[in-house]
């Protein structure tokens, strides 16, 4: 017998499960492709050989990332097809196109240049390489743009009609590519995706450092990424602040259930650090707060009104535990790498950036952060626009195909062990790529006269009359 609930949520669980091992390889693809750019860049510019080994050791990496990160993506795509149905009828207009702009302009930009980035280095030329490299890392962008545009107008909709079958049309392209959130989402989600990869260059060289401090390769990459990590993380703190007020604007109730604001305190809103949010009583349970904070941090004002939920249909109530403790995952992560990139700097300025093995240490801890983190925000931003898929416009309960739960069931068990097989043995790869150091060209027998003369190979490439 058929029954809606359970198949919408397995449908839900299903989506989910395959968004989230998704997002994680575009969130660290799309920092790691402008960290090869930068790379590259420098080597053309300095002819320091250790950023062009770290350019051939990451981009080896970059390619298994960007390969899973678009087996996996496909995925998704059908699934709105066999379970989304009614929602790719109805958003269809608007999304599908939006998607396809995302397929032409830029996934063919990044895999029309991939392998010249990875391969063409001693074919096309230095000039040409780099122009490669530049514009995958471009595509990364401009895939997340156009990404993010079609997700922001599902929370923030604007510059559509509605025809009699209940379809959104467009009338405004414009204004549904930059519909209210979108600017506020794309800022957060590129400098989420640049602290991922910092986090996990900082780790990757931090793990090589504990082992031999003197490794050129890891005491640079580690250099880059705890500069990254002091100087992006405050930037994404303030970007938070102000993507959270523009939702406050637009969806009250969201923030309502990310704060655990069951009822309205009148002038006075704490903060609630803690708690345990009982919708059935409507009331944050064992509640930390810090009086005044929450009006503060909200409103920019100690005497902020913010809505509670209470003031909302309780049909329109997010899954608000969920909402409330996928925020607080995400909000202290952030913390925590700002104080490592703290750290980092006061190592920095007394000379002990290398020489800290408890810093290393606390970045190779925090190599997974800005994974924990994307994944914990994104939890909050879709989790947190239910019980819609078009906010405010199309429930989720009405967005569904006419499917039958031990179907949808069935198709999630084989997506669990086919996913964890597969982007398992991915990800181990990856891992066992990472705990190898960026091999630095030894000379060799043939090097010999080179070196006696004090002439270096890289020296001898770059002036043959020199070398010879």
């Amino acid at each position: 017998m058929f029954d809606s609930f359970a198949a919408e949520t397995l449908a839900r669980w299903q989506f989910a499960f395959t968004v989230s091992f998704h997002i994680i390889f575009p969130a660290f693809s799309i920092g790691l492709a402008s960290f090869l750019a930068v790379l590259n860049g420098l080597w053309l510019w300095k002819r320091d050989r250790t950023y062009l080994n770290l350019f051939n050791y990451w981009k080896k990496i970059f390619a298994v990332a960007f390969g899973m990160g678009v087996v996996s993506g496909i995925v998704m795509s059908y699934q709105f097809g066999t379970n989304w149905a009614v929602f790719s009828d109805k958003a269809g207009p608007l999304i599908g196109p939006l998607l396809a702009y995302e397929v032409l302009s830029a996934f063919f930009l990044e895999a029309g240049f991939l392998g010249i980035m990875l391969f063409g280095r001693e074919r096309v030329g230095d000039g040409l390489h780099m122009l490669a490299t530049a514009l995958v890392a471009v595509g990364t962008l401009a895939s997340a743009f156009w990404i993010l545009s079609a997700n922001s107008w599902m929370q923030t909709p604007q510059g559509f009609g509605v025809n009699e079958a209940g379809q959104f049309l467009p009338e405004d392209w414009w204004a549904i590519i930059f519909n209210p959130s979108f600017p506020y989402r794309l800022v957060h989600m590129v400098l989420a995706a640049y602290l991922t990869t910092a986090f996990v260059v900082g780790a990757v060289s931090a793990f090589h450092l504990l082992h031999d401090r003197s490794d050129p390769e890891s005491r640079r990459a580690f250099s880059m990424a705890m500069w990254m990590a002091l100087l992006v993380t405050p930037i994404q703190i303030a970007a938070g602040d102000a993507h959270g007020l523009n939702t406050l604007e637009h969806q009250p109730a969201k923030v309502a259930a990310m704060e655990g604001h069951f009822r309205s305190e009148g002038d006075n809103q704490p903060l609630a650090l803690f708690g345990w949010p009982d919708m059935q009583a409507a009331e944050l349970k064992y509640a930390v707060e810090v009086p005044y904070l929450g009006s503060l941090i909200l409103k920019h004002d100690l005497h902020g009104q913010i809505r509670g939920l209470t003031e909302f249909p309780r049909s329109e109530w997010p899954p608000v535990p969920v909402v409330f403790w996928s925020f607080r995952v995400m909000v202290a992560l952030g913390f925590a790498m700002l104080g490592l990139g703290l750290w980092s700097g006061w190592a920095r300025l007394r000379g002990k950036l290398y020489d800290a093995p408890w810093l290393h240490r606390a970045a190779v801890a925090m190599g997974p952060a800005g994974f924990l983190a994307v994944l914990a925000g994104w939890i909050t931003t879709e989790v947190g626009r239910q019980p819609y898929t078009v906010y405010g416009l199309l429930r989720t309960a009405d967005s569904l195909s006419p499917v039958d739960a031990p179907a949808v069931g069935a198709s999630l068990t084989a997506f669990v062990l086919v996913y964890f097989f597969v982007f398992g043995a991915g990800t181990f790869y990856i891992l066992r790529m990472m705990s190898r150091r960026p091999a630095t060209p030894r000379l060799g027998l043939r090097d010999a006269p080179v070196r006696a003369a004090g002439i270096t190979p890289a020296a001898q490439k770059l002036d043959p009359v020199k070398g010879a």
